[in-house]
This record gives C-alpha cells, structure tokens and sequence, in this order.
C-alpha cells in the first residue's frame, strides 16, 4: 500500500452539507497526491464522500468497521477492502496500523475520541506519525481552548501540545501529514 492517510470524520447523515463537501475535498486531495484513505468503513455521511471521492482519484480505500455498526454506520460496499472486526478498540488497532498519518475533520464524540486517542500515544512516544486536526470553522474551538487551558494549569506538557497539527485548509492539512 502506498502511503496511507487514516481519515476521522462523522458518519451521521445529520451534519451540515459543507462538512460532506469538505469530506469530498479532502478525497480529492489524497487521491491527488496518489495517497491510500483507511477509513471507518461507513458509505454515509463526511466517511462515505470521502471514500468516495477518494476512489474516483484512482486510489486504494480501505475502511475498517465492526460487526455492531455495519448497518447503522451503512458499511461501504464499494471499498476496496472493508475489513470487519468485532470492537471498536480493533477497528482504531487496525486502522493505526496501516496509516501513515491521521487527519481529523469535524466530527462528534466518537471522532473526537479517536483524535484524542492518537494525539495522545504521538505525545506519549507510542508512535511519530503526524497527527493533523483540519478545522476550517473553529469546530473544535472550545476543545482547543480547554487544551490550552489544560496546558496553562500544568495539565499538558508543551510536547503534548505541539503533537497536534491544527490546520485550516484541506491542502494544509495534507501537507502536514506527509511531514
């Protein structure tokens, strides 16, 4: 597999349609520079432009779900391998496997949870890969101020604080992940 980019994002069908844009976007440009998307495996939503639009670029889209979501999550049919696994904790071991870089987009709890979770083993030493949060509307605005915060109380080293790349355009973002 080529270089790989594990890719958060929502899966509700609720989000607003500039999110499902930015997804497309974001599957475009990975597809541009002939990058692999490893992603949730669901067809909705932000995952499912994404995988999509990574595709049409010609590049591998590997999406990992588990058994419990494949229908709630509408997993893709079209991916060029779904791999299904039995837990959540599988599904990130997979995906954190075979990625080279983890981007986050706007997303919700779960999203967020998975952006803290590899923010926090980069700043642990568990890995080097790039961790890049793309937040063109200050989505995550209040998470980043309580971060900020955090830090200030002695609560996050300045090591933890600069393991996260926060970036504002789809083609900043994928610079920072080929870092």
């Amino acid at each position: 597999m080529s270089f790989a980019v594990a890719v958060y994002c929502a899966s509700h069908n609720t989000v607003p349609r500039s999110y499902v844009d930015l997804a497309d976007e974001v599957g475009a440009g990975l597809a541009a520079r002939g990058w692999s998307l490893v992603w949730g495996g669901s067809a909705a939503s932000m995952m499912g432009a994404v995988s999509r639009s990574a595709r049409r670029g010609g590049v591998s889209t590997v999406g990992v779900i588990p058994r419990g979501l494949m229908g709630l999550e509408q997993a893709d049919p079209d991916a060029d391998e779904l791999i299904v696994v039995d837990t959540m904790r599988e599904r990130k071991r997979e995906m954190d496997e075979r990625a080279n870089a983890f981007l986050a987009m706007p997303g919700g709890l779960g999203t967020a949870e998975e952006l803290f979770e590899v923010w926090t083993s980069r700043y642990l030493g568990m890995h080097s890969k790039p961790v890049v949060l793309l937040d063109p509307d200050d989505h995550y605005a209040g998470m980043l101020d309580w971060v900020r915060e955090l830090h200030s109380r002695g609560f996050v080293s300045d090591v933890g604080l600069g393991a996260l790349v926060v970036t504002r355009t789809v083609e900043e973002a994928l610079d920072a992940c080929a870092v």
